[in-house]
């Protein structure tokens, strides 16, 4: 009885882990919140920049299906650079990170849009001549 309530303690616990790792991770989607850690000093200490290098199992698929922001696992790898994470004090640095990640959402849509309306259009056109 104690072995089946310590084993699901520690699948709560394990669940918690994981649910924390996850939202953290996707907050590295932000850049603004990326330059909010760099002012502080976040990025200066070791064991921070471990825990950065221990996440970096999000990149496995098992783990990557869960994430809404995919764009985080980018993020990530980078922060394992020194020069980034020096970089991100700099908030311009953050804004042209932001901004060009808005600008490849808007070219993803557009193109991802033209997609759909040639599709739609080709099965239209199936449509019309297979009657």
């Amino acid at each position: 009885m104690a072995a089946a309530v310590a084993m699901e303690t520690d699948d709560a616990g394990n669940r918690v882990r994981f649910q924390l790792e996850l939202e953290f991770v996707q907050c590295l989607a932000n850049p603004n919140y990326l330059n909010f850690l760099a002012q502080r000093g976040y990025f200066k200490d070791k064991a921070f920049v471990n825990y950065l290098k221990y996440l970096l199992y999000w990149k496995e698929p098992e783990y990557a299906k869960y994430l809404k922001y995919p764009q985080c696992l980018h993020m990530l790898e980078l922060l394992q650079y020194e020069h980034f994470r020096k970089e991100l004090v700099n908030a311009q640095c953050a804004k042209f990170i932001d901004e060009q990640q808005i600008l490849h959402w808007q070219h993803y849509s557009r193109k991802r849009m033209r997609l759909q309306q040639a599709l739609a259009e080709q099965q239209q056109q199936n449509n019309t001549s297979g009657k």
